[in-house]
This record gives structure tokens, sequence and C-alpha cells, in this order.
């Protein structure tokens, strides 16, 4: 059975007393830039003093889980460490879902008030939170400083819910303990000091934003928010990166090879850049090397509160080495996580459920090996893989591959039934511009996979909106096949 842990404000038996990293900051660097927007900056003295009004007026309200929807916003920074001190959960769920989805997410993981100025309507019997002057105190206050709240670091602090991309999605909940942890290992590889800046390119309903939120505070670092005031419209990353002069950004290779072909100029300020997992074609590689940007490659996962692995950006497909804070195994091709970053547990009714191995391992239902040099290689998710003429393929590994073709942004692999081989590989493409031919591929293919792993056909990607950070497999696949039916 899978312990169960309580989601109560009790504290632990041992508690991990401290003042938040944003509080740190603000009594070890008090005038460097915490926060940089296309309007203003604020310093790390003028955002603690915020946070600390705001998390006032939290536990005034009795809040307990706030909710939060919308696009990245100051305020949402401020609500994420003002709960953090307030001893509140921060549940940022995805604008991008229905009214009706949302609703039910409310309602699931009950939460007692939201934050969600472009949804009025959304559970409208729930208190709202607003917060209605964020650049209030942006000079440096002559007042006594406050005295910053001592903190459980053990405590939960946050909601991500996971991608769902094979079902409903769960709900992982955090303690700033696991995220000091994920953020000091990451550091010994990815240098970050005061003086950096950070680009917030991804959500807080992604565990990676969150991740953005604690590096940059532990750092002394600044987060750049690239979006106005009172606006729903964020600057583009080519936009941001141009007018903030991030040092350092987290992307997808479709969006870096998108920057280097339209606005390479937007990069001359990057010195580290954190991309996601898996290979980088070896042309992508040598126009980073020209211009002098360190580029990384990770294996992360919300349930270890983001990077589990990282190095050197590569076209072999690793995904870097171990970082300190984390424990890796590979059990029967599975990979098997635990250590300082590994979450509290997922919410359900009856609090919090942890589901560890008889050996205290969380099995992330990922394929992989190491190699000799301790490199972890990713092979594919085990929800994913099906039998081909008797062989174990893995979708994931067609995907990278096809992904290497300068034409691919995108791909999917998923199999279709066949009488002679049980299942056979078909793949949905989405193309810069027209598709390459079935020929073409094939020939790109040869010397990257071997010949039965090759897609038996290919399709252009659905026309259709998404509603998460990942996309959704399922969801894309049944949206072809529903096209193709005759009606």
């Amino acid at each position: 059975m899978s312990p169960q842990r309580s989601i109560s404000p009790q504290r632990s038996v041992n508690p991990q007393l401290s003042i938040s990293p944003l509080q740190q900051a603000a009594a070890t660097w008090p005038d460097a830039p915490a926060l940089i927007t296309p309007e203003y900056t604020l310093s790390f003295e003028v955002l603690a003093r915020r946070v600390r009004e705001v998390a006032r007026q939290l536990r005034a309200q009795d809040i307990t889980r706030l909710g939060v929807v919308g696009p990245n916003s100051v305020e949402q920074i401020i609500l994420y460490w003002a709960c953090a001190e307030a001893g509140a959960l921060f549940c940022p769920l995805s604008w991008r879902f229905p009214e009706s989805q949302l609703e039910g997410l409310i309602r699931r993981f009950a939460l007692d008030a939201l934050h969600a100025p472009a949804l009025e309507s959304l559970c409208p019997a729930l208190p709202r939170i607003h917060l209605e002057d964020t650049t209030s105190g942006m000079a440096a206050s002559t007042e006594a400083p406050l005295v910053a709240a001592t903190l459980d670091l053990s405590q939960p602090v946050n909601l991500v819910l996971s991608s769902g991309s094979t079902g409903e999605p769960k709900a992982a909940v955090h303690a700033l303990a696991n995220h000091i942890a994920s953020a000091e290992g990451a550091r010994g590889l990815i240098p970050l000091s005061p003086g950096d800046r950070w680009l917030l390119s991804l959500p807080l309903f992604h565990i990676g934003g969150i991740a953005i939120l604690n590096r940059c505070a532990l750092a002394g670092a600044a987060v750049v928010l690239p979006q106005q005031q009172a606006s729903t419209i964020q600057l583009s990353v080519a936009q941001a990166m141009s007018a903030l002069l991030p040092t350092h950004v987290s992307l997808v290779a479709a969006q870096l090879t998108a920057l280097l072909e339209d606005s390479p100029d937007s990069l001359k300020s990057v010195k580290a850049l954190l991309l996601g997992g898996g290979a980088i074609g070896g042309a992508l590689l040598s126009r980073l090397e020209a211009l002098g940007i360190c580029a990384f490659t990770s294996y992360g996962m919300t349930e270890m509160s983001s990077q589990i692995t990282t190095g050197p950006a590569n076209s072999q497909g690793a995904s870097g080495t171990l970082l300190p804070g984390r424990e890796l195994r590979i059990h029967q091709g599975e990979i098997q996580v635990r250590g300082e970053t590994l979450f509290l547990g997922y919410l359900e009714d009856n609090g919090l459920r942890l589901p560890l191995t008889d050996k205290g391992w969380f099995a992330t239902r990922d394929c992989g090996h190491l190699d000799e040099a301790g490199r972890l290689f990713v092979s594919g998710r085990l929800d994913n893989m099906f039998i081909c003429g008797g062989e174990n393929l893995h979708p994931e590994e067609i995907e990278a591959a096809l992904c290497q073709h300068p034409q691919v942004l995108e791909a999917i692999v998923y199999p279709k039934a066949d009488n002679t081989f049980g299942l056979l590989p078909h793949a949905l493409l989405r193309c810069r511009n027209a598709m390459p031919t079935q020929a073409e591929l094939d020939d790109f293919l040869a010397s990257r996979i071997a010949r039965f792993k090759r897609p038996r056909s290919y399709q252009a990607w659905p026309e259709m909106t998404t509603s998460g950070l990942k996309t959704n497999r399922k969801s894309v696949v049944a949206a072809v096949l529903c096209a193709s039916e005759p009606q």
C-alpha cells in the first residue's frame, strides 16, 4: 500500500525552519533587481515587502488553497511567495482549460479562493483575491524593515497538475525544501548569480515556471516577465529577449530553430540556454557554438521538482548526468528516482498519496539507460510503447529522429493494426513549410533508426487548440483518425 500523508498545516516532526528564499534574497541583496517587466523593475526589498503585505491579507481571510488562473503576471509571482509565507497552497491552473473543466478542478481540490482577473464568472461564490497596485512601494522603503515569517520548509506550498497526456491530470504537491534542493543542484551545472536574469517563458502552472522563481531567488538573480501590466498579451519570445536581454532562457528545439532563423540577434544576451530533452540536430548545435551560447539538455518531471539530469546539448540524445540532491536507477528498463527533490505526493480526497516501491523509489514509467559516463538516455514512455513484428517500438525514438529534419517542428508516432506485423508505426508531422515526401523522409531516417521503425505513412498535424504546455498525444491522434473516417 502506498504511504499516505496529511495535507493539514500541522508541523512536521523535524521541521526545517527558515525564511523563504525570496525573503533571504531581500536580506542579502536588497537593491538587486528581483523582477523585470517591460515597464518597470522591482528590487528584492520592494518585492519582499509587497509579498509580506499580501501574505497578511491571505492569513486574515483564512485562505488555505488559492486557485490562480491566467497568463503569468506580477500578481501571480507575488501570490506564489505570499502563499508560502501565509501557509496557503498556491494552486495555478491553465487558463486554456474551458471554464467547465476549471470548475471541476476547483471543486475536486476544494479551493477556497480565486485569483482569476479575466474570469469573473468562474465559481462566483468563491472569495476573490485582487491585487490592485502591484507597484506599491516601488521606491526603497524608509520604514523599519518588516520581520520575515519563519517557515517550515517541509510543509506543502504549491500544487502543480501533471500534463495529463494519458488521462486525468494528477495534482502534485511540493514543499519549499523540494524547490530549494532542485535549484541548488541545478546551479552547480548552470551558474546563476546577482545580475543575471532568467526569462519566465514557462507558465506557473508548469513545474518549470515555478523552478525559475526559486532558482532566481536563491541566486539573487532577476525573473524577466515578458508581459505588459494589466494586459493578457505577452511579448513573443523574440521580442522579450530583444527588449529585456535575459542571460538565461528555457526553450524547446522548435522555438530555438525559429529564433535562429527569424531573429538570431535576440540571442545576443544569452549565456545559458536550457533545452527540452532529446537529441538536438548537429546544425543547430553548430549555430549555438558560433554564437558562444552554452546550451544544456535535461530530463525532468513534475514529481521531482523539475530537473533530474542535465548536461551539454548533444546530437546523441543524452539528457545529461544526475544532479545533486537526486538519486536515479534503471530497474528492468524503467527509470526510477528519489531524493530531496521528490514531491510530497498527489493530492487526493483523503490527503496526500506518495506512490513508492517497497525500496522507496518513484517509478517514472519512462524507459531509458545509462552509458559508461553516467549519461541518461530516455527511450520513451512505457505507456506509449507497442510491439511491431515482435519488436518493442518506442514512438519517442522515431519522433526524435524525425525532429532532426530541418522542416519538421513536431512529430507524433502512433500504431495502426496490421495483419502481418500486428502493429505498424505511422506519423503526424507539424512542418515549417511543405511536408517532405515519404521517400525524402525514408531516406533521411535510413541512417538514424532501424528500417522496421520507419513510419509507413505521414499525415499533416490537425488544426486544433491545446489546453496545456505539453501536447496531448491521444487527442491529436484521435482528431486525425476521426477526420479520416468516412462520414
